[in-house]
């Protein structure tokens, strides 16, 4: 609890950084930090919601406002400036019975999606087509409401460096009473986003309804956040030019006033997050060891790195693809671990093996060391797009092919439940062991791993 939950940015976030950053010169790994430090650090401002300024303003048929802070909440991003206005277009469907949603009908619009089930696995479809902005319609009740991020009082963060637009589209919710008239005039009911669930994914425009977001925030603070980088060299003159990359996240969603997600059950209100992902960072750890007192080193470098801002929007990661100690290019792979600590003690999830030769080497790996019960298995939740969800892909989508492990989401998902006393020690032993044997064999292979070509075009673009 004395972590209150390492929210991004907070003084007990920067005490966990300067824990890992510890540990990695214990070990005596290399600084991979900036100005040879452990610490990558990047901008964070501190903002607060201005009610007085903010509107999104509707036009068409029947023209209204509605009041940013009260009407309508912003729960994640950054509106874009200028005020920017776009067409409304709604959503239908299910990702689970097939359809495609193409650039030419959500780029530069202002999405609508319903709130609920099915909701993980379209969102990262919708968000990657770039829409001025998107709202979650929800039939939240008062009690709810009234804890959802974004209200008049609320405090935000913002991520400068991803530049204006950069870190996504602006995300608002809004209830469905709110959205009723304004769906009435393109003729769609929003209780028919739910009932069209067995139908193809589609995107109805409103006919005539445009959007305009003037939403503006204060800045309150000039703050950042840490990424804890070490580095093991390798022991091949030529090869320890290139990299492998293990990845965690050491942030959670600390307390209700982070803004994050986190609500108050009972006396708790800290979100300690011992899954997630205390449980990768703790892995990490224990490599980034297991490694550096090995008798013999591995042939390429390893980099050992734990981001911050996961979960605000992947942004520890997304800064160090951006703005990388080591060269990108010579990065051959990222090995992510997030939530491994929980669920079925002999499975392990991996995310993304369908993608490049890494998947073929993880089973050879595990093949050999069957000692260790635990089977690499494949995503086991398509539903919630988890893909998308953790740092490993601002590494995919600059060309680094990846592995993401996971033994998945449970109940204590985001909550104060989520506590050390549930973590499976021994399982994430195991599996630490199994990550150890493949690290070593991506780092001595003569060759580097290889997306395949159709995931390389859909994940990286170009050839």
């Amino acid at each position: 609890d004395s972590m209150l939950g390492r929210a991004t940015p907070s003084p007990q976030l920067d005490a966990v950084a300067a824990y890992v950053a510890g540990e990695f010169q214990r070990f005596g790994l290399k600084p991979g930090g900036d100005s040879g430090t452990y610490f990558q650090h990047y901008p964070l401002e501190v903002l607060r919601f201005d009610p007085e300024s903010s509107t999104i303003r509707i036009t068409g048929r029947t023209p209204g406002i509605w009041r940013a802070g009260h009407d309508v909440l912003l729960v994640e991003g950054q509106p874009r400036a200028g005020a920017p206005a776009g067409p409304a277009v709604v959503i239908t469907g299910s990702a689970d019975a097939g359809g495609a949603l193409d650039s030419a009908a959500i780029t530069g619009k202002v999405v609508f999606l319903a709130y609920g089930p099915g909701l993980n696995a379209i969102a990262p479809r919708v968000l990657s087509l770039r829409p001025l902005a998107v709202m979650l319609v929800a039939a939240f009740p008062d009690s709810i409401w009234a804890k959802l991020p974004g209200h008049e009082t609320s405090v935000s963060v913002r991520n400068p460096s991803a530049g204006d637009g950069a870190e996504g589209p602006a995300v608002f919710v809004v209830r469905t009473a709110t959205a009723g008239s304004l769906f009435a005039q393109g003729g769609v009911s929003p209780d028919s986003l739910r009932a069209w669930g067995d139908r193809s994914l589609a995107a109805r425009p409103l006919t005539d309804v445009t959007l305009q977001l003037d939403v503006r925030e204060r800045v309150l603070q000039h703050a950042s956040a840490p990424n804890a980088i070490g580095i093991l060299e390798g022991g091949d003159a030529a090869l320890k030019k290139e990299y492998v990359l293990f990845t965690a996240h050491m942030d959670h969603i600390g307390t209700p006033s982070a803004g994050e997600g986190c609500t108050r059950r009972g006396a708790d209100s800290i979100c300690n997050g011992a899954d997630d992902d205390g449980s990768g960072t703790v892995a990490v750890i224990e490599l980034a060891q297991a490694f550096a007192s090995a008798r013999e080193r591995p042939k390429r470098s390893l980099v050992f790195m734990t981001v911050s801002g996961e979960e605000r929007g992947l942004w520890g990661s997304g800064y160090f693809a951006d703005h990388p100690t080591v060269a990108l290019a010579d990065v051959i792979a990222d090995l992510n671990i997030d939530m491994v600590g929980r669920n079925s003690r002999d499975t392990v999830g991996v995310i993304g093996r369908e993608h490049s030769n890494l998947g073929v080497l993880l089973d050879s790996v595990a093949a050999k060391h069957r000692e260790l019960n635990i089977t690499p298995v494949g995503d086991l939740w398509p539903q919630e797009g988890l893909f998308f969800r953790s740092d490993h892909y601002n590494f995919a989508k600059k060309g680094v092919p990846i592995l993401f492990f996971t033994t998945g989401l449970h109940p204590d998902y985001h909550q104060v439940s989520d506590s050390p006393d549930k973590i499976d020690a021994e399982k994430e032993a195991r599996f630490a062991r199994l990550m150890f044997h493949l690290g070593l064999a991506v780092a001595n292979r003569s060759q580097r791993p290889r997306w395949k070509p159709e995931s390389y075009k859909q994940i990286v673009g170009g050839n």
